[in-house]
Order: C-alpha cells, then structure tokens, then sequence
C-alpha cells in the first residue's frame, strides 16, 4: 500500500517538451498552460519559452505523459513528445554532479522516458568522445561539453541511433537549477518542504 500511496500522491511536476519552438513547432507558452489546466492540473505555470511546464497532478509518470502529449497534438496539430519529473526527482539529478565542469564548459541533462537497460547504458556512454562525457543515471543521461554546446559533437542521429526517434529532449542545467530555485520558492508559501540541494 505504501508504494502505490507514492507513486499516486500529488505532487509537483514538470513536463519537458521536446522540440517546441523550433521551425514550424510553435506553441505559445500560455496555450501549453491553458492545455494542461484542461487536463485536471493545478497551480500550472511555465518557464522559459523552451517548452517546461509545472503543475500538480496525480498518477504514475507513464500516465501522465501519455495524457499530456494526446492533448497537445490535438491542441497543436503535431507531435508533442513529453518528458515529465517530479521536483523531487528533477532536484535529486541536479545534486548528482556526476562530473567537475570546467570554465567554459556546458552541462545538459537529457531526458529519457525510462532508464535503459546496461547495453543501451553503455552504447549512450560509448558515445563519448574528448568534447562530450555522457554519463547515465537512471531515465537521466548528464551530458559535459568542454565548450558551447554548439560545438558538440552529437547530434540528434547520435542518439537516434541508439534510443530510436522522438526519445529524449535535453535542457541546459544553468537553466534547470533556475527552475528548480523558482519551485522551491513558489512551494514554501504552500507549507511544502524546501528542494534538499546538496
């Protein structure tokens, strides 16, 4: 019983679209938060206009995703892959630091909608190169630059390659450590606990 209260509480989460506001896939940052007020979700806002919502819900990730992405296409006319975290879970991905980051250098994390298995683990990590680290960690693959990321070394047939099409969107961590300073803000007038950032 324990495990299902868990997996079911509200809780905050955001959800991270892929590819929005790009070429022809543009979605204005109040009609994605007028989409998830229809599905049932409260205390919704947006941050940045790269396509990151909170809000709270409840129900499993899986669900949540699945729901959220048939009402945008059918709001927007195109595909909407969504990747969606809890705070906690964005925070606790924050604090694994996996790697020192050097002046200069570039940290994304990149969004999977599970963790994948120790092959598909490896063949991500096998990417690496003397530019780019990627390290796995769970559904989350942290990703160094020795640089801008406009000089990275991969590329979208990278990762498609290995993890298929429409299987990850990547956010730059300066940004998401931004996002997560503004939850923790917004959520201690509301009596929740503070993000742990360690």
């Amino acid at each position: 019983m324990r495990r299902v209260a868990t997996v079911w509480r509200m809780s905050v989460r955001i959800g991270f679209l892929r590819a929005v506001n790009l070429g022809r896939r543009r979605v204005a940052m109040s009609r994605l938060a007028a989409v998830c007020e229809g599905l049932g979700y409260s205390d919704v806002w947006t941050f940045v206009n790269s396509g990151n919502v909170v809000f709270d819900a409840i129900g499993r990730r899986a669900s949540v995703e699945a729901a959220m992405e048939r009402a945008l296409e059918e709001e927007l006319g195109f595909e909407c892959t969504t990747f969606v975290r809890t705070a906690q879970q964005l925070t606790a991905t924050l604090d694994a630091r996996p790697f020192t980051l050097a002046p200069g250098g570039t940290h994304f994390v990149t969004f999977l909608k599970k963790a994948p298995g120790a092959t598909v683990a490896q063949r991500l990590e096998g990417l690496s190169n003397d530019f780019d680290t990627l390290i796995v960690r769970g559904a989350d693959v942290h990703w160094r630059m020795r640089g801008k990321s406009t000089d990275s070394r991969l590329g979208s047939r990278d990762w498609e390659t290995i993890l298929g099409p429409l299987s990850s969107t990547s956010r730059n961590v300066t940004m998401l450590t931004r996002l997560v300073t503004k939850i923790d803000a917004a959520e201690r007038p509301r009596g929740r606990p503070r993000l742990s950032r360690g």
